[in-house]
């Protein structure tokens, strides 16, 4: 028979989500994936792109509970709120990126081609990672070349580095934002 309080004795979600407890962390993220997937995907967006976005946005949901910014009462809540930073991230997504695809329609051919502007921007910004990469620490860059280039899963990277798979994700999300930063400085010069 439940007594008053002792619902207490067990820790609250957001308790559970300080303390990085690793099982909590790893179901909220395996059950919220799907939805986030599926909206990405009917709204222009890949698979690869909902896994990227979807761990961005998963991360900044986990930053605000650790900083006291968010405090989800349940699961349900959540998820509520995890979906609604993922869908933001997505829309800020398509946003930076709908004039990147423009195509032209060469009249007298009727073939549609790509411009060439777009090609040359392409090039210099392939290019600019490149030359970031470099510059990533050592650990980075095998991070990122086990996973894209490597085809390597987060399972696998884990194993690697004698990381969780949880961490595995985090590594790959800061060594991925620590490229970004690095090319938007070098666009920026």
């Amino acid at each position: 028979m439940n007594q008053p309080g002792s619902r207490q004795l067990r820790p609250s979600l957001t308790e559970r989500l300080k303390s990085d407890e690793e099982r909590i962390l790893n179901v909220l993220y395996t059950t919220n994936y799907k939805p986030l997937e599926l909206y990405i995907v009917r709204n222009n967006g890949s698979s690869d792109d909902a896994k990227d976005i979807y761990q961005e946005a998963f991360l900044a949901v986990w930053r605000n509970v650790q900083t006291d910014r968010f405090t989800p009462r349940d699961e349900e809540e959540f998820a509520a709120y995890l979906m609604r930073v993922g869908k933001n991230k997505w829309i800020d997504e398509l946003r930076k990126n709908k004039n990147k695809y423009k195509v032209s329609v060469d009249e007298e051919s009727g073939s549609d081609r790509v411009s060439e502007e777009y090609a040359d921007e392409t090039d210099a910004y392939i290019n600019t990672v490149k030359k970031q990469y470099k510059y990533l620490g050592a650990r980075c860059r095998e991070l990122l070349g086990r996973f894209y280039f490597r085809k390597q899963s987060l399972r696998e990277i884990a194993e690697v580095f004698n990381w969780t798979e949880t961490s595995a994700k985090n590594n790959k999300y800061r060594c991925l934002k620590q490229l970004r930063e690095q090319v938007l400085k070098e666009e920026t010069r």
